[in-house]
C-alpha cells in the first residue's frame, strides 16, 4: 500500500522539525472579521431566500460518541466523578432517551439505594442502550413531537426548514452504521411527509497514515502489514471535492440546537450563504471587467486579502478568479477551545487562515498573538467549490500539504506517532478566498459531554 519513499516522507514529517504556522496578527472586527448591521443581516438573508442554484449540506458524522461518556467510563474503572454521576442520574428523566430505558432501570434510578454502576453500564453497553458504541450522530439528543431525535435527525429537520425546496445532505460516516443512518432518515421522512436526498461516504482507507513507534521511529507492523491510523478530518477533503453543488453548508454533527430554537441559527446560515452569493456575483463581474480600483472597494467590504498583498496588475487580480470560496462564521472568544481566525505569514504571503492551537509554536511572540485573539471557529461555513468564473475547482489544488498535524498517543500499550492531514477547514482550505463574519455565540452549542444536553440550547423552548 505504501512505497518505501512514501514511508520515508511520512517519517520525516512525523519526527522532523515542527512546521508551525507563523501568526502575523489575529483577525479582529474591521481587520479580517466583518460585523453586520441589522439591515445587512436582513439583506443577506433575503439574497439566500431568492437563491435558486444548487445547494447542499456537508456534515462529518463518523466521530465516535464514546468520548461523550468519558466521565462514566472513569467512574466504572475507579469510582471517579461520583458527584457528577449523582447529578447525571438525578436528571436522567430529562434526557430524550429516558423513555427507552427498561422499567427495571427506571425503578433502579428511583431507588434510594440505587446501584449507580448498574445504571451506567446499562446506558453504555450493548446489554442496555449501548450509547457508547454509537457514532455521535446516532446518539439521541432531543425530543420532537414526543419522538426521540438523534443528532443526525435534528440536522435533517432543521436543514429541511432552511430551504424546503432543496434538501440535499451529505454525511461522512463509518460504513458499518450506514443502515442505521438510513433507518433514522426514513423515520424523519415519515414525520415530515417528504423524501430527503441523503448521501453517505466514508473516509478512504487509502488516506490513512502510518503509525510509527515513538522510541525507535520505525513504522509499526503486525504480521508483516503496516499499522495505520485515520489521518484526521482533512482526509474528508476527497468527499467534499466529490460534491458539485454551487453552495455547500459545512457544520459539525454535534453543533445543533433543539428544533424549537432553530430560528436564529437558520437565520445566520442564510446570512453566511447570502454573503457568499453576493461575493461570488461581485467577483464574477470583476472577472468579466477586471478593475483593481473596484477590487479595492470589495476588499474594504469583505477583508479578503491583507492590504500589503493587494494586486498591482490585472494578471495578479485574475488569479483570484480561479479559487474556491468560503464564508465562515466566527464567535467571540469566551474561553472555548478550538481554532481561530488569524492573518498568517507563510511563503512570503500574508493570508487569512483558521489556525488550531496545535499549529502554533510556544514562542512568546506567537503565544502573545494567540492570546490576543478575539474570536474562534465554531465550524459554520458556507462554501463554494466553483470559481468566480463559474468553473468547478479541484480542491486539492488549493490545499497546503505542509500544514499537517502530528498526533502522539498510546495504543495497546505502545506510544505511537502519526501524521494527520491538513485539517478540513485549516490547511485543506488554505488557498481559498475567505470571509470571516461575526455570529452570535448562542448558536454555538456543541455536545462534547452527554451532560451538555442539559444546557439551554438543547431544551425545548416553552
Amino acid at each position: 500500500m505504501f512505497s518505501r519513499d512514501q514511508i520515508e516522507i511520512q517519517r520525516k514529517k512525523v519526527f522532523g522539525e515542527p512546521n508551525y504556522m507563523e501568526l502575523n496578527r489575529p483577525c479582529t472586527i474591521s481587520d479580517g472579521i466583518v460585523k453586520l448591521s441589522a439591515n445587512e443581516i436582513e439583506e443577506y438573508a433575503k439574497i439566500f431566500d431568492q437563491y435558486n442554484g444548487t445547494f447542499s449540506f456537508f456534515i462529518p458524522a463518523s466521530g465516535a460518541g464514546s468520548r461523550m461518556f468519558q466521565f462514566m467510563f472513569e467512574f466504572l474503572s475507579d469510582s471517579k466523578h461520583e458527584n457528577e454521576i449523582d447529578a447525571f442520574i438525578d436528571q436522567l428523566n430529562k434526557y430524550s432517551f429516558y423513555d427507552s430505558l427498561s422499567e427495571i432501570i427506571k425503578t433502579e434510578i428511583s431507588s434510594q439505594k440505587k446501584d449507580k454502576k448498574k445504571i451506567i453500564e446499562y446506558l453504555l453497553f450493548e446489554s442496555g442502550l449501548g450509547l457508547s458504541k454509537l457514532p455521535k450522530g446516532l446518539v439521541p439528543f432531543h425530543r420532537f413531537n414526543n419522538l426521540t431525535i438523534t443528532a443526525f435527525q435534528e440536522h435533517l429537520l432543521q436543514g429541511n426548514d432552511l430551504k424546503s425546496s432543496i434538501n440535499e445532505f451529505h454525511f461522512t460516516i463509518q460504513k458499518e452504521f450506514e443502515d442505521f443512518f438510513i433507518q433514522e432518515c426514513s423515520s424523519i421522512e415519515k414525520v415530515i411527509e417528504k423524501s430527503i436526498n441523503v448521501t453517505f461516504s466514508e473516509q478512504d482507507p487509502a488516506t490513512n497514515s502510518i503509525a510509527f513507534d515513538q522510541k525507535n521511529k520505525e513504522p509499526l507492523e503486525e504480521k508483516g502489514t503496516l499499522i495505520t491510523r485515520p489521518s484526521g478530518h482533512g482526509a474528508l477533503l476527497g468527499s467534499l471535492n466529490y460534491m458539485n453543488s454551487e453552495l455547500i453548508l459545512i457544520k459539525n454533527i454535534d453543533n445543533v440546537q433543539h428544533y424549537s430554537r432553530k430560528d436564529q441559527s437558520n437565520t445566520y446560515w442564510k446570512v453566511l450563504s447570502g454573503i457568499l452569493i453576493d461575493l461570488k456575483n461581485r467577483l464574477r463581474s470583476l472577472s468579466e471587467s477586471p478593475s483593481i480600483v473596484e477590487f479595492e472597494k470589495l476588499n474594504e467590504k469583505y477583508h479578503l486579502i491583507d492590504k500589503s498583498m493587494m494586486p498591482t496588475s490585472v494578471e495578479q487580480l485574475s488569479e483570484l478568479f480561479n479559487k474556491p470560496m468560503r464564508v465562515c462564521g466566527m464567535v467571540k472568544n469566551e474561553g472555548q477551545p478550538g481554532g481561530g481566525p488569524f492573518w498568517v505569514s507563510r511563503n512570503g504571503r500574508i493570508t487569512k487562515q483558521i489556525v488550531e492551537k496545535a499549529e502554533i509554536s510556544n514562542s512568546s511572540d506567537q503565544q502573545y498573538i494567540l492570546n490576543s485573539s478575539t474570536h474562534f471557529n465554531p465550524v459554520m461555513i458556507a462554501a463554494s467549490p466553483y470559481s468566480a468564473s463559474g468553473k468547478r475547482v479541484d480542491l486539492f489544488d488549493h490545499r497546503d500539504d505542509d500544514a499537517f498535524f502530528i498526533t502522539r498517543k498510546s495504543q495497546e500499550g505502545s506510544d505511537i506517532s502519526y501524521l494527520e492531514q491538513p485539517g478540513l477547514w485549516n490547511g485543506s482550505m488554505s488557498d481559498w478566498i475567505t470571509v470571516f463574519v461575526e455570529i452570535p455565540s448562542n448558536i454555538f452549542s456543541p455536545v462534547k459531554s452527554i451532560t451538555d444536553l442539559m444546557n439551554e440550547a438543547h431544551q425545548e423552548l416553552t
